[in-house]
C-alpha cells in the first residue's frame, strides 16, 4: 500500500502561542489607579511620574478625572505657595524657550528647582498642538532639578488658566521653589498669565520696528520688567537704542501701587550674557514688594480673581453642557440664520430656560 504524502498548504493557520495563565493578573494590575492618598503622597516626595500623571488628570476633560484631580490638589495645598511665579511673554521669534533655559541652567547651578508650564497655542482649524518645547529646551530638559510641561492652550483661555493654575499648586507641592510660565505672546494670554504670576517678564526684539509702541498701552503696561533679547553680533546697538527708548516710555506711566519702577535690560540668551543681571532685577523686585508687603496682597488679589473667574467658568460649562440647552441651542441657531429671530432675544430666551430649569 502506498503511503499517501499529505502537502499542508501555504495558507494552513498555524497554531498560535498560548496566552500566558498570569496575563489576566498583568491586566488588573494595569487597571489599578493610584489612590488620592498615594499620589499625594509621590508629589510630595518629588516623583515626576506621579506630578505627571496628576496634571494629565487635571488637563482631562473626563468628570471622574475631574474629580479625582480636585482631591489631589486640595491635599497638595498645605504644600503650595513656596515658590516664585515668573510669567514670561513676548512675540513669536523672540527667543522665549532659548531665554528660559538659559536663565533656567542658571539657576539649577545656583541650587534651584525649576518648573516651565508652556502654554502652547492650539490650532483653530485642527485643535492640534505642536508641544515642541522640550525640544527647544534640549539642554535644559536634560537637568536633574528642572520639570518642562507643555500644555495646549486649547479653545478656551479660561480654561487653560484654571488648569495652569492648578498645575502650579502642584508643582509647589512637589519641591519646585521657581515655576516658570511661558505663554504665546498674541492676543489675550497674556493678560490671563500675568494673574497668576508673581513677576511678569516681556521679552522684545531690538529693530523690530516695535520700539515707539511701548508708549501705548497694553501688555508694556503689566510688564514688571523688559528684557531687549538678542542682543548680540550687530543687533548689539540696536538693542542700546531699543533700551533707551523703552525705559523713556515706562518713566510716562504713573507709579505703580507696589511702588515698583519696570526696568528695561538687554542680554544674548544664546551666548549667555546678561542672564546673571536679569535674575538680580527679579531678586531686587521681590525683595521690594516683599518689603513693603504688596507681594502677600498682590497673591491675595490673584486669589480672589480667580474665584470669580472660575466661578464664571464652572457656570459657562454647566449652561452649555445641559442637555435641553444643547438641544434648544441647535434650534434657536437655525432661526437666526434663517432671519426669524436676533440673537440678543434668543439668548434671552434660553437664559429664561436654564434658569427656570435650575429652581
Amino acid at each position: 500500500m502506498q503511503n499517501k504524502k499529505q502537502h499542508r498548504s501555504n495558507l494552513t493557520e498555524v497554531e498560535g502561542v498560548k496566552q500566558p495563565n498570569n496575563i489576566n493578573k498583568i491586566k488588573l494590575k494595569r487597571s489599578k489607579q493610584p489612590s488620592v492618598k498615594e499620589f499625594v503622597n509621590q508629589i510630595k516626595d518629588g516623583n515626576i511620574t506621579f506630578l505627571s500623571k496628576a496634571i494629565t488628570l487635571i488637563e482631562s476633560t473626563n468628570p471622574k478625572h475631574k474629580e479625582k484631580a480636585s482631591k489631589i490638589i486640595k491635599a497638595c495645598l498645605p504644600f503650595a505657595n513656596n515658590s516664585i511665579r515668573i510669567g514670561i511673554t513676548g512675540v513669536p521669534g523672540v527667543g522665549k524657550s532659548t531665554f528660559i533655559e538659559a536663565l533656567g541652567k542658571y539657576l539649577v547651578q545656583k541650587g534651584k528647582k525649576i518648573a516651565v508650564l508652556a502654554i502652547d497655542p492650539s490650532s483653530s482649524v485642527n485643535k492640534g498642538s505642536i508641544l515642541g518645547d522640550k525640544t527647544r529646551m534640549e539642554d535644559l530638559v536634560k537637568e536633574q532639578n528642572v520639570y518642562i510641561r507643555p500644555s495646549p492652550s486649547g479653545d478656551s483661555l479660561g480654561g487653560v488658566a484654571r488648569k495652569t493654575r492648578e498645575t502650579i499648586i502642584l508643582c509647589e507641592a512637589a519641591g519646585f521653589d521657581t515655576v516658570f510660565i511661558e505663554t504665546v505672546g498674541v492676543g489675550q494670554s497674556e493678560t490671563v498669565v500675568h494673574s497668576m504670576v508673581d513677576f511678569f517678564l516681556l521679552l522684545k526684539l531690538a529693530g523690530a520696528g516695535d520700539e515707539l509702541q511701548g508708549i501705548k498701552r497694553g501688555i508694556i503696561e503689566m510688564a514688571d520688567a523688559i528684557v531687549i533679547n538678542k542682543a548680540d553680533g550687530e543687533n548689539t546697538q540696536a538693542a542700546k537704542y531699543a533700551k533707551a527708548e523703552f525705559t523713556r516710555a515706562l518713566h510716562l506711566y504713573p507709579l505703580r501701587d507696589d511702588k515698583w519702577q519696570p526696568k528695561v535690560l538687554t542680554c544674548s540668551a544664546l551666548n549667555d550674557n546678561g542672564i546673571d543681571s536679569v535674575w538680580q532685577l527679579i531678586q531686587d523686585y521681590f525683595s521690594h514688594t516683599k518689603e513693603n508687603h504688596t507681594f502677600e496682597k498682590k497673591r491675595a488679589k490673584q486669589n480672589e480673581f480667580w474665584l470669580v473667574e472660575t466661578i464664571n467658568q464652572q457656570l459657562l460649562d454647566h449652561f452649555y453642557l445641559n442637555d435641553s440647552i444643547k438641544m434648544a441651542l441647535y434650534k434657536e441657531k437655525i432661526k437666526i440664520n434663517k432671519q426669524q429671530a436676533t440673537p440678543f432675544e434668543v439668548a434671552e430666551r434660553l437664559l429664561k430656560m436654564y434658569f427656570d430649569e435650575s429652581r
